[in-house]
């Protein structure tokens, strides 16, 4: 008889996590194994086999599960509990869309605001982006990029926000990046993100954060129309 694959397996622990570190250690973990694909959409979460798994009780397992639920990275689904969502939600468009908006008000605050040093901590990222293969930190470092030119934006909540949406796209990257071959023109749109930052000239960036978008947009859209040609 078959023994059938179990996707925690993927997942190794090294060592007992401290109590007040366990919540994130756990959130973090999942995360990037929903991320990198170890953990596959459907796949059913059980808080008992996660506790067991990181040696700590239910309540930081239930913690995490709440955050990673509310970065849309796992769904409650009735008689199967936390599951890993879909890759691409019906709604995803309407992400993008909202992302668009709240991503240039963040460019507007923030881009008068930067500093030289802002200013080489994205090109920093550009320049890891450059060499760097693995999908999981490709998509961390994305988001950081994004991210160091909105961060003097004073909003807070706009910030938190934009961090959400950004978490959502990581899981979409690899197929941006690797069936669309998408790599060299994410990376011109971020040299250009930048250049324009840097000469303060606000309008220009928030276009060519459209621009950059609409990319995902377009990659969204293949792969729904790519998904239902393959229903029966």
């Amino acid at each position: 008889m078959a023994v059938k694959n179990n996707p925690l397996n993927s997942i190794v622990v090294s060592g007992p996590i401290p109590a007040h570190l366990a919540r994130s250690e756990i959130e973090e973990t999942l995360r990037n194994a929903i991320l990198d694909g170890r953990l596959p959409c459907g796949t059913a979460i059980r808080q008992e086999a996660l506790a067991k798994l990181f040696g700590v009780s239910r309540m930081p397992v239930r913690e995490a599960l709440r955050q990673l639920e509310a970065q849309g990275l796992l769904q409650v689904v009735q008689y199967k509990g936390a599951v890993v969502a879909p890759l691409i939600e019906d709604n995803s468009l309407e992400t993008y869309e909202l992302r668009q908006l709240l991503e240039a008000q963040a460019l507007r605050l923030s881009v008068p605001l930067l500093s030289k040093e802002d200013f080489e901590e994205a090109e920093g990222y550009i320049e890891a982006l450059e060499i760097e293969k693995d999908f999981g930190k490709i998509g961390t470092l994305n988001r950081q990029f994004h991210q160091a030119l909105y961060c003097k934006a004073p909003n807070k909540k706009l910030l938190a926000l934009i961090e959400a949406g950004l978490i959502e796209e990581e899981r979409f990257l690899r197929f941006n990046l690797e069936q669309m071959n998408l790599g060299k023109l994410c990376q011109d749109d971020h040299r250009a993100l930048l250049r324009y930052a840097r000469a303060r000239d606000v309008e220009a960036c928030i276009a060519e954060l459209e621009l950059h978008l609409q990319r995902g947009v377009k990659a969204i859209t293949y792969y729904l129309s790519m998904v239902k040609t393959k229903q029966p």
